[in-house]
């Protein structure tokens, strides 16, 4: 009775004076691993346009169906190719993060992020649309007219 109560002693006296490893959250982020699958993210061009091509692909390969897209006509202001997607859709909820859509892709437009902080306050802010998804436009292109 007594030997449990001493190694469980020394095991807790061992512990008591090591470097503690806990990080403060907000101030310090763990760095992610580099095959770490977060939030995805549409991509854009070297001229600011959108690379979607609306092909639907990624709606097709993704097994929870998180996906919903839209395709519309295009005019050459949205994107470069024939048709952009008007409506593009991820629903937070469905999706488990397997990173389907980022393989199923065939112009390497949506793209599966690092970010880990995905905490929301509403239940309709689990739906990210084609803007949340965007990535900003760089610094020396312009932005296109939005269509609707």
């Amino acid at each position: 009775m007594i030997r449990p109560w001493i190694v469980g002693f020394k095991t807790t006296l061992g512990h008591m004076f090591k470097k503690p490893i806990s990080v403060n959250y907000p101030d310090e982020k763990v760095p992610m691993f580099p095959k770490w699958r977060g939030k995805q993210v549409l991509m854009r061009d070297e001229n600011g346009l959108e690379k979607c091509v609306a092909c639907g692909l990624c709606a097709v390969a993704c097994p929870a169906d998180a996906i919903y897209l839209e395709p519309a006509e295009n005019d050459g202001s949205v994107m470069a190719g024939p048709r952009y997607a008007r409506t593009y859709q991820i629903h937070k909820t469905r999706c488990i993060f397997c990173g389907y859509c980022e393989e199923a892709c065939p112009v390497s437009a949506i793209f599966m992020g690092k970010d880990y902080e995905l905490a929301v306050y509403s239940k309709d802010d689990f739906v990210w649309d084609k803007e949340d998804l965007l990535v900003p436009v760089p610094g020396q292109a312009q932005a296109p007219a939005a269509r609707k």
